[in-house]
């Protein structure tokens, strides 16, 4: 304040030609005191006269203070009747931005409101969601305690412990505040107190070698220089603290270095700081006067004023950053600019009653609180300084890292700051590579109740817990984590599926038996193959038509039914390939109107063979249905009656493609829904009629001579036939997506296959490997009778 008032009164440009003098008042860090020397002013004498002014010629302008804002209230209330002007440079207290109580108060340093804020911020850009709180018993510490609290669930955090370190009974408090933070699984703890009462606390932890927490201060300690013992600076080291703004004031470092008391020996202040800083007594009286019973006078150093200021350790007397040094600054220039403003005002163009203006010498202290209250200017370092409407400065504020090196000694390094004009959610910069922390080998120290989830697992709570201690239980089938809120998952859409860490969802593959993939071309190229054997088969008995083997059984009818079983084993590649409307009408019809015409070929067959014997017997009686040719008409009757179901089945309730979300996990099946299930069953179970009455004329006809075995062979194809499509049946609906069309395929190649090798294989064996066997005698078995004769 000295400083500033000499260089004010050197200044060409602020105030010319006018002095300003000052007056100083201790109040002690005492409220009462405070508050007392506010009264000698308003009186002008120590006989205080309350309401009366006896010295109105010595009347200070204003007033710059107090520093603590307990000291700061009271006198604030005073000041508020005469709306007498007040600027502070270190009351934080919220309440004080109320005009409506502190009508004539202003301020240089930000509302304490705006530590809460920051701190907040700090804890959510680090990601500490389980922090302690440890608050004085004052109007200050509880508020700014309930304040934070609200910052930290707002933004999903919780309180692990609310400490209140009280007026009375301090010390037990502090032993048991000490113990709670030794038990606790709070890594952070905010201290949202006063450097009085935070000493003893932070003396005692160190006491008990507390060096894994991370303590959070707020400006009301931050940055004291009361912290003389290596072990608190230990226990301090790596913690983060909220401080005032560094400012810059020309000319300061060097003011600071010249101070001597040859300068003002008779400065009160300069001979107690000159004994402070160097431990050393003026006089003879001060040695007999401090020194103890056991302290020796030869002992006593005494100043000689030949001490450098120069030499005093930085972290008691720091040169280099003022902070609320800056504020004392700041606020003195604020004054001076309004009584600069004062004296330049324009009659007629005044702020006041018809324009009129003030006169510097003689007005009211509510005109220079207008003024004061409508300041603006730059000051040295560019910034611009005004009062917002609750006479607070614009606001930054500096982070700080407590760090302390091998020798022991310590300091506050820059790391970032919190701007509350800034955009929101971009008021916190933080440079993270100039941290040093005290814990965590360099990384960021963790500070949770429950270590978060992995990937895909959702937050359950814990009844009786708060909601930062949880257990994690991963999301169900089919869902995410809700990326807004990690305690609920969100279930996906039919046609999309959670990808492997249940974060997004993602289109579902879309899956059919494609004739590309492994599967789809193996079954393609074995239903070809097959067709190309049965077509050898069918040249093979064309070259061999006129030979007893063919001939036999009515050759016309193992035609069609090899030009059957052709058509039987391509009917499988509908099936292969991506289901459409057109294929899904066509491969069910083809396999059952192909099957069914199939299976009445044989069953002719073996009716013609079971007439043809009969018809040798002349006693028996189906020796008469032989003229009527029933073989001829069984064919066509048969297979007739399936392609009327058939048409009856597509004209009214057709198959057509569908997309099965639930066949496969995670999948899209496209596949053929059947429509009309009443009539697919009634396709099937007419093939399956068929197939059961083939079988069973079959077996009926099998005890035929022995050497014209085509009944044996018949029945034994019919065999293989009903056993493939009954274990079709549980294979089928065991399976889902693609693998059921395979399934399907494979019987349909598995029957045919076996219709061809049970009934014609054995004939081409005798064709091409036995010719001798080829002839009408073998056949009918006359050869062995007569050689039995």
């Amino acid at each position: 304040m000295v400083y500033a008032i000499m260089e004010i009164n050197a200044s060409d440009d602020l105030l010319p030609n006018i002095t300003l003098g000052f007056k100083l008042y201790d109040s002690c860090y005492n409220e009462v005191r405070s508050l007392m020397g506010a009264e000698w002013i308003l009186s002008g004498k120590q006989n205080v006269v309350p309401n009366f002014n006896c010295n109105k010629d010595i009347m200070p302008l204003a007033i710059i203070g107090d520093l603590p804002s307990k000291a700061s209230l009271p006198v604030a209330r005073i000041l508020g009747l005469y709306r007498y002007p007040q600027v502070s440079y270190g009351s934080v207290h919220p309440p004080l931005s109320d005009k409506k109580q502190f009508p004539s108060f202003l301020r240089t340093i930000h509302n304490a409101n705006y530590d809460v804020f920051a701190l907040a911020q700090l804890l959510k850009y680090f990601n500490w969601t389980w922090v302690g709180i440890i608050y004085s018993d004052n109007d200050l510490g509880r508020s700014g305690a309930q304040l934070v609290t609200q910052e930290i669930e707002k933004n999903g955090g919780c309180v692990a412990f609310h400490e209140i370190l009280p007026i009375v009974n301090f010390m037990e408090s502090v032993f048991r505040i000490v113990d709670v933070i030794q038990k606790s699984r709070a890594t952070v703890i905010i201290v949202y107190c006063t450097i009085e009462s935070f000493i003893p606390l932070i003396e005692e932890a160190s006491l008990h070698n507390i060096t894994d927490k991370v303590w959070l201060g707020t400006s009301l300690w931050t940055i004291s220089s009361d912290f003389p013992k290596n072990k608190i600076r230990s226990t301090l080291n790596g913690s983060l603290g909220i401080a005032v703004q560094n400012g810059n004031i020309p000319g300061f470092k060097e003011f600071l270095y010249n101070i001597h008391p040859s300068v003002s020996f008779d400065n009160l202040l300069i001979k107690t700081f000159w004994k402070n800083a160097f431990q050393c007594v003026w006089s003879e009286n001060e040695i007999y006067n401090n020194s103890s019973l056991t302290q020796l006078i030869k002992d006593t150093v005494r100043c000689t004023g030949k001490e450098r200021v120069d030499t005093i350790d930085p972290n008691v007397f720091d040169v280099d950053n003022f902070r609320v040094t800056h504020k004392v600054y700041t606020a003195v220039l604020i004054v001076a600019h309004a009584l600069h403003q004062m004296k330049n005002c324009v009659p007629g163009k005044g702020p006041f009653k018809d324009g009129s203006c003030a006169d510097i010498y003689y007005h009211q202290p509510w005109q220079l609180l207008h003024y004061i209250k409508h300041v603006n200017f730059n000051n040295s370092a560019g910034e611009q300084i005004y009062f917002d409407e609750n006479g607070d400065l614009p606001l930054y504020l500096d982070i700080l890292n407590w760090q302390m090196f091998p020798n022991g000694s310590n300091q506050y390094v820059y790391i970032g700051g919190f701007d509350a004009q800034a955009p929101k959610g971009q008021e916190l910069k933080i440079q993270d590579n100039k941290i040093i922390w005290n814990v965590g080998n360099g990384q960021i120290p963790v500070s949770v109740c429950s270590d978060p989830c992995p990937r895909g697992h959702r937050r359950a709570t814990i009844q009786g817990q708060k909601i930062c201690c949880f257990d994690c239980l991963p999301c169900s089938e089919g869902e995410i984590l809700n990326p807004n809120d990690d305690s609920e998952c969100l279930k996906c859409s039919e046609d999309k599926w959670p990808d492997v860490m249940k974060e997004k969802c993602l289109s579902k593959p879309i899956q059919f038996l494609s004739y590309d993939e492994t599967l789809g071309s193996a079954l393609a190229c074995i239903s070809v193959l097959f067709c190309l054997l049965t077509f050898s088969v069918f040249c093979l008995f064309i070259v061999k038509r006129k030979t007893p083997i063919v001939k036999a059984n009515n050759r016309e009818l193992s035609y069609l039914l090899l030009i059957s079983l052709m058509f039987g084993f391509l009917c499988s590649l509908p099936f292969i390939g991506r289901p459409n409307l057109k294929t899904c009408m066509i491969r069910q019809v083809l396999f059952a109107v192909i099957f069914s015409f199939c299976i009445s070929v044989i069953l002719a067959k073996t009716v013609t063979v079971i007439m043809i014997f009969s018809a040798t017997n002349p006693d028996s009686k189906l020796k008469t249905l032989v003229a009527l040719r029933i073989p001829v008409y069984i064919v066509p009757v048969c297979t007739m009656v399936q392609l009327i179901l058939c048409i009856v089945w597509l004209a009214t309730a057709p198959p057509f493609a569908e997309f099965n979300m639930a066949a496969e996990i995670g999948k899209i099946v496209i596949e053929c829904n059947e429509g009309s299930r009443v009539l697919f069953s009634c396709v099937l179970g007419y093939m399956g009629l068929l197939a059961a009455i083939s079988l069973l004329v079959a077996f009926l006809a099998r005890k035929l001579p022995d050497t014209f075995n085509e009944t044996k062979f018949i029945t034994f194809s019919m065999l293989v036939f009903a056993s493939v499509w009954l274990t079709f049946i549980p294979a089928y609906l065991s399976t889902k997506g693609k693998q059921m069309v395979a399934v399907e395929i494979f019987a349909i190649l598995s029957s045919s296959a076996g219709l061809l090798v049970c009934i014609f294989i054995p004939k081409c064996y005798i064709i091409v490997l036995h010719p001798e066997m080829n002839t009408k005698q073998y056949i009918t078995g006359r050869t062995a009778r007569n050689q039995d004769s």
